[in-house]
């Protein structure tokens, strides 16, 4: 007996409380589906991003192991900039394209000669030589890689597969070719046919150095993948850096590289451990302060687990989203649209949770991103700037001017923390703006989300309660025709309950949106109620008492079904179907308890 008791208390005790089951298991699955999504390495603990021209304000660093000064991207890139320019363009001696061309020559001569074989042997014995002078020292195809070069610049020709140096001026072009020819053939007037001989070799010339654009890229290549990374050696126990010491371009670089090479050398199986539970813990902690927040000051969106969940399912999403970006390293981080979600949030919630679920979402995000100081105080003004733009949501307009206000003040944070580390704005290129514009522009993506959103988690915005409560809406139109007193009933209605709820503290969109559709179902029977009765006649006075109370009741019923009919959300039905509440058609109960009231056994 006792353990059936104990059984049934346990299952009444699971039942009653299976809401808050729940919430703990979505607690747990949210804390360990980001932990999942981080980054298992151990951070460098020491924030130094601001600390730029400034005084080391930690203790002082020693170096832990040996480690290599990583070098900065403007180096790599000049370095890179400095070899592509240097590098010697690839040209190959074709002996083909010579051999083909001397028969050529040698075969026009025999069908085109008409002289005596003395002259003929002599003139042939002449093309020949030249012939074999040009093509020996060759002739240069032109390209862009030798274009408005001088005489002296070198290159490299493969003949053989045998790689030599020369300069441009070792080379013939068509036209100095054809200069030599002809003042070759100037020298052997007198015992060869030169004017037979100068067009027969003017149609043998043909460019015999031909520029070699693979191999070119390829040295090129194979050269950009030898730049070393680093340079110099910080040894073990050396100073880095001392407290108070100022944080120059060269310290900030040693820091940046031991930095980098403490959380790659850092990741062992008892590291891995510690970073786990760290990570555990810190993540908890964030939803912790979450849920707190909604306990204490939201306890309407604490008790609806969907609403809930709705918020955890935003975090982990975009946490997945900045894990997938750090990883593929394809573009920057600040291309992401972060500001997306206080206006999502916003959109089924207030200002103030959408601020508060950005803050903690930005919190758990920075753990993953680098310079996660700058990361967060520039995606916290963000955050703000969207939700100020977004106080009342009442056009979808409005989101168009908030990706305007966001790039702004994007680009204003960055450039004062760039201005506050560098000492100027040497290092800020184009593109930098070009991240926040895309990202600024990838907020407008809010607008299908939020319709997406609306329809998977059943919620309902601001903005379509706006649209919904437009009188020249389909629904609306047909109840201001329909039934013209009605609709006048309603609007009454609705501007009352705005007020009221206004002073409450409440929704009053939601409330007169609700107000404005309550009596749609008298649309069926618009002259069975008083205020569409207009030329003095009462339908109910040919019907008995529970039939008029029935016709009555039933406008909740069929406004009920007008609303699924017109896919109107649940929250606007809710006032349809709860605003005659549970008490008695007062008037025709009154009527017949009136009438009724002498009899006996009624």
């Amino acid at each position: 007996m006792r353990l059936r008791e104990s059984i049934k208390k346990a299952v009444s005790f699971i039942r009653d409380e299976h809401n808050s089951f729940y919430k703990g298991f979505l607690f747990v699955a949210t804390i360990a589906i980001i932990v999942f999504i981080f980054p298992k390495q151990v951070k460098f603990k020491y924030e130094f991003q601001n600390l730029k021209g400034k005084p080391w304000n930690h203790e002082n660093l020693i170096a832990p192991f040996d480690f290599a000064i990583r070098k900065t991207k403007t180096e790599l890139r000049d370095e890179k900039a400095e070899i592509t320019k240097n590098t010697k363009p690839y040209f190959t001696f074709e002996n083909k394209i010579v051999s083909i061309k001397r028969s050529a020559f040698e075969t026009e001569f025999e069908k085109n000669w008409k002289g005596g074989k003395q002259l003929k042997a002599k003139t042939l014995e002449l093309g020949e030589q030249i012939l074999d002078s040009i093509y020996d020292k060759g002739i240069i195809q032109p390209s862009e890689a030798i274009e408005n070069k001088p005489d002296d610049y070198s290159i490299y020709v493969l003949q053989n597969n045998i790689a030599e140096e020369h300069e441009l001026k070792d080379f013939y072009t068509i036209n100095s070719a054809y200069a030599y020819i002809q003042k070759k053939l100037s020298e052997h007037t007198k015992r060869t046919d030169s004017g037979f001989l100068l067009p027969l070799l003017e149609n043998s010339i043909t460019h015999s150095i031909i520029y070699d654009k693979a191999t070119t890229e390829k040295v090129l290549k194979q050269a950009l993948e030898n730049i070393a990374p680093t340079r110099d050696i910080i040894l073990h126990d050396q100073s880095v850096i001392s407290k108070g010491e100022i944080v120059d371009a060269r310290k900030y670089q040693i820091l940046e590289s031991l930095k980098a090479e403490y959380e790659e050398q850092s990741g062992g199986s008892g590291s891995y451990k510690s970073v786990l539970t760290g990570q555990i813990i810190i993540i908890s902690l964030c939803i912790s302060i979450l849920l707190m927040f909604l306990y204490i000051f939201r306890k309407d969106i604490y008790s609806n687990t969907p609403k809930v969940l709705f918020i955890l399912f935003a975090i982990v999403l975009e946490s997945l989203m900045v894990r997938i970006s750090v990883n593929s390293q394809a573009f920057n981080i600040y291309l992401l649209p972060f500001c997306i979600l206080p206006i999502i949030i916003r959109s089924f919630y207030d200002t103030r949770i959408a601020l508060f679920v950005h803050l903690i979402t930005i919190l758990i995000i920075s753990f993953m991103v680098p310079n996660p100081f700058e990361f967060m105080f520039i995606q916290l003004l963000g955050g703000i700037i969207t939700i100020l733009s977004i106080v009342n949501m009442h056009k979808r307009s409005q989101i168009f001017a908030t990706a305007g206000y966001l790039f702004f003040i994007y680009c204003a944070s960055f450039l004062s923390i760039n201005i506050i580390q560098e000492g100027g704005m040497d290092s800020i290129s184009a593109l930098d703006f070009a991240w926040f514009g895309i990202s600024a522009s990838l907020t407008l993506f809010s607008y299908p989300l939020i319709y997406i959103f609306e329809k998977v988690f059943g919620f309902i915005s601001d903005v379509s309660i706006l649209e919904l409560s437009d009188t020249n809406g389909k629904l609306l139109r047909k109840l201001a025709t329909v039934a013209p007193g009605t609709f006048q009933h309603s609007l009454q209605v609705a501007n009352l309950a705005e007020e009221a709820i206004y002073n409450i503290g409440d929704n009053p969109l939601l409330v007169r949106t609700g107000a404005l559709f309550h009596d749609i179902g008298k649309m069926e029977n618009p002259l069975f109620f008083i205020e569409n009765q207009t030329v003095g006649i009462n339908p109910h006075g040919d019907l008995s008492y529970e039939d008029s109370a029935f016709i009555i009741i039933e406008h909740v019923i069929k406004g009920i079904e007008i609303a699924k009919k017109n896919n109107l959300p649940e929250q606007i039905i809710d006032f349809i179907r709860t605003h005659h509440g549970t008490t008695y058609t007062e008037y025709f109960y009154r009527s017949f308890k009136k009438r009724f009231s002498g009899r006996k056994n009624k």
